[in-house]
C-alpha cells in the first residue's frame, strides 16, 4: 500500500467523520429544541424510552450524542436515572441505521435504474440541491435542510474514497494475514475497543469496517469480536462528558458503558461457547458491507432484548457503584418532602416547603464561603464544587417554584396565600445568592490562571469585607431557618455597612491605580468580588425583610426602610454601629499610628 493509498484512505476518513458530523448538526439544529423536549417528555416508561432513543439516535446518527445529551438532562434533574436507561438501550439500535444508510454507497451500475441509484449519481443530486439550499436560501430552517445533505454527500464520497483505497488491498497477502489475526476473540474485540475509542464513534468504526469488507478480506471470524469492541469503544465520550457532572450524570454515562459491556461478555461467552462444540459453518463466511451492518444491527438488538427486562437491577448496580454520600441522601430527602398528596393540605404543604427552602438557603450559604475559600487555596476540584451545586440551586428553584406554583390554585386562608407568596419571591433571592457563588468563583478562577494577585493593603481589605458578608449570610439563613425576627433586624444594618464598605474600597483601589500600587488587570477582578458582595448583601436583605413582614403583622415594610434610610431608628443606629467596629478596615494603620506613637516615646 503505497504512500497514495494511504493519504486517500485518511482523507477518506476525515471527509466521513466531517460529513457525518455536518449531517448530525444539521439534523439537530432544523429540529431546534424539539428533540430536548421529546426526550425527557416522552419517557415515563422503559419501552417509550427504547422507541425514543432508536428514533433520536437514527436522527442525529449517534448513540454517544444522544446519551451525552441524556446526561445534560439528568445532570440537571429534568430526567431520572431510570427514564435514561429506556433511551441509552435504544440509542444503541438506533446507530446502527448508519450502517444501512452507508450500505447505499455500494450500490452501482452500467446503466438504466441501477445507475440513477449509485453513489455517484446520489451524492451529485443530493449535494447539488444541499448548496442551492445552503447558498440561496435565507431562511434559517432551509439553511439547515441544506447542511444535512451536503453532510450526506460527503459522508457517501468519504466512503468511496476510503473504499477506493482499501480496494487493492484484496491483492495483498501480508494485509489479509493481518485481518486474520483478528478472528482471534480477544483480539478483535481489543481492536474494535481502541479504534472505536480514538474515532469516538461506533458508526464510524462500523464505516470503516464495511469499506475493509470491500476487499473480501475480512470473515464473519473477524467481524463479529470487532463488531462487539465497537459498542464499549463509544462509550469514551460519553464518560468524558460526564467529567464535572453530578453523581446522577455519572451513573447515566456508567449506564451506556454497561449496556455494551454486558452485551459483548454475554453474547462472546454464548457465542464462543457454543462455537467450540458445534463449529459454525458461517465463521470463514466473507462479509460485505451489507452483511456487516446486518450483524451489527441483529447485535444490538439482541443486546436489548436480552438487558431490558432488568432496568431495575441495572439502575439498582449503578447505585452501588457511584454511591450517595450523607449530603446527597440529605438534598433526596428535601426533595421528597415536596409530595403532591401534602397539597391538599396547604399548612403542612407550607411547612414542608419551608423546610426544603431552609436546605436550599443552607447550600446557597455554603457554595458562597467555598466560593470565597478559592481566593486564598484554589483547586480545579473545589471550583468544580461550585458549579455542581449551583446546578443543584437552580434544581430547589425549578423544583420548589413549581410546587408553590400549585398550591397557589388551591383554597387557602389570607395569610398563607401570603406566606406562599413571600417564598415564591425569596426562593428567586436564594438562588441569586447561588449565581453569586459563581461569579466569585470565576473571578477567583481568573485571577488563578493569570496568577493575577493582591496588595497586601487590599487583600486586607476584602477579608474584612468578606468575614462581613459571611456573617450576613449566617444571619439571614438562620433568621430564615428558625423564623427569627430579631436576627432578621440584624440583617438590614449590615447590609448598610457592606454597601459603604464596598464604595469606600473601590475609592481606595483607584488611588492605588493612581499611585501605580496595583494594575488595571487587578483593578478589574478587585470590582467584580466588590459587585458581587454588594449584591449579596442586597438579596439577604430581601429575605430578610420579607421574613419581617410575613411574622409580624403589624410590620410596616415601607415604614422600616424609610427609617433605615433616614438613619434615625436607634435600634438600627446601635447595630450598624457595633458593626463598623467590628469590621474596621483601618484597624492595621491605626495600630501602625500607635506602633509609631510608642517608638517614639
Amino acid at each position: 500500500m503505497g504512500i497514495t493509498s494511504i493519504l486517500s484512505l485518511l482523507s477518506g476518513v476525515a471527509l466521513f467523520l466531517f460529513g457525518m458530523s455536518l449531517m448530525g448538526d444539521g439534523l439537530k439544529k432544523a429540529a431546534g429544541e424539539k428533540l430536548e423536549l421529546i426526550l425527557y417528555k416522552l419517557t415515563n416508561t422503559p419501552i417509550k424510552g427504547v422507541l425514543l432513543g432508536t428514533a433520536v439516535t437514527a436522527i442525529i446518527q449517534s448513540s454517544s450524542a444522544t446519551t451525552v445529551m441524556v446526561v445534560g438532562f439528568v445532570n440537571s434533574g429534568m430526567m431520572k436515572v431510570a427514564q435514561a436507561i429506556g433511551i441509552i438501550m435504544g440509542a444503541n439500535i438506533g446507530t446502527s441505521i448508519t450502517g444501512w444508510i452507508l450500505c447505499l454507497s455500494y450500490i452501482e451500475g452500467s446503466g438504466g435504474i441501477a445507475q440513477l441509484l449509485s453513489t455517484t449519481t446520489i451524492s451529485a443530486v443530493v449535494s447539488i440541491i444541499g448548496i442551492l439550499f445552503k447558498m440561496i436560501s435565507k431562511k434559517s430552517t432551509y439553511k439547515n435542510v441544506g447542511d444535512i445533505m451536503l453532510g450526506f454527500s460527503i459522508l457517501m464520497f468519504g466512503m468511496q474514497s476510503m473504499s477506493g483505497a482499501v480496494s487493492p488491498l484484496k491483492e495483498n497477502p501480508h494485509f489479509v494475514n493481518t485481518l486474520t489475526m483478528f478472528s482471534n476473540p480477544f483480539m478483535g474485540i481489543l481492536v474494535g475497543i481502541a479504534f472505536t475509542a480514538v474515532l469516538q464513534s461506533a458508526s464510524a468504526s462500523i464505516g470503516i469496517l464495511q469499506a475493509l469488507s470491500v476487499t473480501g478480506a475480512i470473515t464473519f471470524a473477524s467481524a463479529f469480536p470487532i463488531t462487539l469492541g465497537i459498542g464499549v469503544g463509544a462509550a469514551c465520550p460519553v464518560l468524558l462528558s460526564s467529567i464535572g457532572t453530578n453523581k446522577n450524570g455519572k451513573r447515566t454515562a456508567l449506564i451506556y458503558l454497561m449496556n455494551d459491556l454486558f452485551g459483548m461478555v454475554f453474547w462472546a461467552v454464548v457465542f464462543y461457547s457454543v462455537n467450540a462444540v458445534v463449529h459454525f459453518d458461517f465463521m470463514d463466511m466473507t462479509m460485505s458491507p451489507i452483511t456487516i451492518a446486518i450483524l451489527n444491527t441483529v447485535f444490538r438488538l439482541a443486546t436489548v432484548m436480552i438487558l431490558f427486562p432488568f432496568i431495575k437491577w441495572i439502575e439498582k448496580l449503578v447505585f452501588t457503584l457511584v454511591k450517595d454520600t450523607e449530603e446527597d441522601k440529605e438534598e433526596q430527602a428535601d426533595f421528597d418532602l415536596l409530595e403532591e398528596r401534602f397539597l391538599k393540605y396547604p399548612a403542612l404543604a407550607i411547612g414542608q416547603s419551608h423546610t426544603a427552602m431552609n436546605g436550599m438557603a443552607k447550600k446557597a450559604r455554603k457554595n458562597i464561603v467555598r466560593a470565597m475559600g478559592l481566593f486564598d487555596n484554589y483547586s480545579e476540584e473545589r471550583y468544580n464544587k461550585v458549579q455542581e451545586k449551583e446546578n443543584l440551586i437552580d434544581k430547589y428553584e425549578d423544583k420548589l417554584g413549581t410546587y408553590l406554583m400549585q398550591l397557589t390554585g388551591r383554597d387557602m386562608t389570607e395569610n398563607q396565600s401570603k406566606q406562599v407568596s413571600i417564598f415564591l419571591h425569596t426562593i428567586s433571592d436564594f438562588e441569586r445568592l447561588g449565581d453569586h457563588a459563581v461569579n466569585l468563583s470565576k473571578s477567583a478562577n481568573e485571577l488563578y490562571e493569570k496568577k493575577i494577585s493582591f496588595s497586601d493593603e487590599a487583600t486586607y481589605e476584602l477579608s474584612v469585607l468578606g468575614s462581613a458578608v459571611k456573617e450576613i449570610l449566617e444571619v439571614t439563613v438562620d433568621s430564615f431557618a428558625y423564623e427569627d425576627v430579631d436576627l432578621a433586624i440584624r440583617v438590614e444594618p449590615l447590609r448598610e455597612l457592606i454597601n459603604v464598605l464596598c464604595n469606600e474600597l473601590k475609592s481606595r483601589h483607584i488611588t492605588r491605580l493612581r499611585n501605580g500600587k496595583c494594575e488595571l488587570k487587578q483593578g478589574f477582578a478587585f470590582n467584580n468580588i466588590l459587585t458581587d458582595f454588594e449584591r449579596i448583601g442586597a438579596h439577604c436583605s430581601n429575605v430578610a425583610v420579607a421574613l419581617l413582614e410575613s411574622e409580624a403583622e403589624d410590620f410596616d415594610t415601607h415604614e422600616y426602610q424609610k427609617s433605615i434610610r433616614e438613619m434615625n431608628n436607634s435600634m438600627y443606629r446601635e447595630l450598624f454601629e457595633a458593626y463598623e467596629m467590628k469590621y474596621d478596615i483601618n484597624k492595621p494603620k491605626k495600630a501602625k499610628k500607635v506602633s509609631e506613637k510608642v517608638n517614639k516615646k
